[in-house]
């Protein structure tokens, strides 16, 4: 079986562990973390595959359980996150359903904030309430909205901050005392923040997900997802549900996704300084109604973000007047920014209504954006 190294010096800083945590080499010595394209596992005697069935063991039994290149994966974001366990999976919505399902009975209440990916708001206010599960939807700035829909009690609490796609900014920290009293698990979904902007555990969230399709591949190049949280969370709710019911994720993505987060840091903090550049330009342009980017005086909660997060993060948000034709004439205009469904690339994309900033050089994509803006 391969493990970590147990060996190494540590605590690592931050940018070590994305290089090196959770790196377990094989006999063979390794520099590059190996890929295990294996879906099973052989034993040596029958008796010491009937004790790994059981879990009288600890070893790996079959890839839809658990993998060395998944695990690897996992350990460096655990790392990362902060957590005490981390489980990936096949998507981000993957990683949404089974954090909520795994948590959840019929009779049981959810409360979530209103701002969500299209996805998410469809498990919630679609899927869930089909297998008797009450949910509530609120609008996630407004606390005193929190306070009314948490006093009856609730099993779960879902939320987005910066939600998608209009970059609105929840309290964690309050949300996730006001949950605590409700008897609730709080969900923070923190795909537009990553892990290294904002570290939602840290202001009391119990669950943490991510879509590692964005940022942490940051490339374009394969889909998943991850779920982090305690050690009990993950072995005694998760694990049963994942093994049972298969999301999943590929090795060769895990490895495509581990390889990522190696170089997340720098990539992110461009992404950043790109973002934070064209939201300013934007600001002050003829044309643009609002412009929405946590890290302006003129966002609503820019105050609240500056106390939560590290940095104001990579998308844009602007509404454009004349309404959605205008929109749409003005991304058909561009050149060099795509018209995608993605984000967190290198490649600077957009969609109706955000944008996110990659890592072309930022007076190219304010050039791109200034003569869409003008055709």
């Amino acid at each position: 079986m391969t493990t970590p190294d147990k060996t190494r010096p540590g605590p690592w800083r931050r940018q070590t562990e994305l290089v090196r945590g959770g790196t377990a080499r094989s006999a063979f010595g390794e520099t590059s973390e190996a890929i295990f394209m294996t879906s099973g596992y052989v034993y040596d005697t029958a008796e010491q595959a009937e004790a790994a069935f059981k879990g009288d063991i600890e070893r790996f039994v079959y890839s839809r359980y658990a993998n060395p290149t998944v695990s690897m994966f996992e350990e460096r974001l655990r790392l990362l996150e902060g957590a005490e366990a981390c489980r990936a999976t096949a998507s981000g919505m993957a990683a949404v359903f089974a954090a909520l399902i795994c948590q959840l009975k019929a009779g049981d209440r959810v409360v979530a904030a209103r701002a969500l990916f299209g996805s998410c708001h469809y498990i919630i206010a679609e899927i869930l309430p089909r297998f008797g599960i009450e949910t509530v939807l609120i609008d996630g700035t407004d606390l005193e909205a929190w306070r009314q829909a948490l006093a009856p009690g609730a099993a779960c609490v879902f939320l987005e901050t910066p939600s998608n796609p209009t970059l609105e900014i929840i309290d964690l920290a309050a949300v996730a005392e006001l949950a605590r009293r409700a008897g609730a698990s709080l969900i923070v979904d923190n795909v537009f923040a990553t892990p290294l902007l904002q570290r939602p555990m840290a202001f009391g969230a119990d669950v943490v997900v991510y879509s590692a399709t964005k940022h942490i591949d940051g490339q374009g190049r394969c889909l998943g997802g991850a779920i982090l949280g305690s050690q009990d969370f993950v072995e005694e709710r998760l694990v049963p549900i994942m093994r049972h019911t298969g999301p999943a994720i590929s090795p060769f993505n895990a490895w495509i996704l581990l390889k990522g987060l190696e170089t997340l840091e720098p990539r992110v903090a461009r992404h950043c300084a790109n973002a934070k550049a064209v939201a300013a330009f934007l600001e002050d342009r003829p044309g643009v109604r609002r412009t929405l980017y946590p890290g302006l005086a003129s966002h609503p909660q820019a105050e609240l973000a500056r106390r939560q997060m590290d940095d104001s993060g990579t998308l844009v948000a602007f509404e454009l007047e004349g309404g959605k034709g205008r929109a749409f004439r003005f991304l058909n205009a561009l050149k060099l920014v795509d018209i995608s469904n993605n984000l967190g690339d290198s490649k600077s994309l957009i969609t109706h209504p955000a944008m996110s900033i990659g890592l072309e050089d930022v007076e190219d994509i304010k050039d791109d954006v200034a003569q869409a803006l003008s055709a």
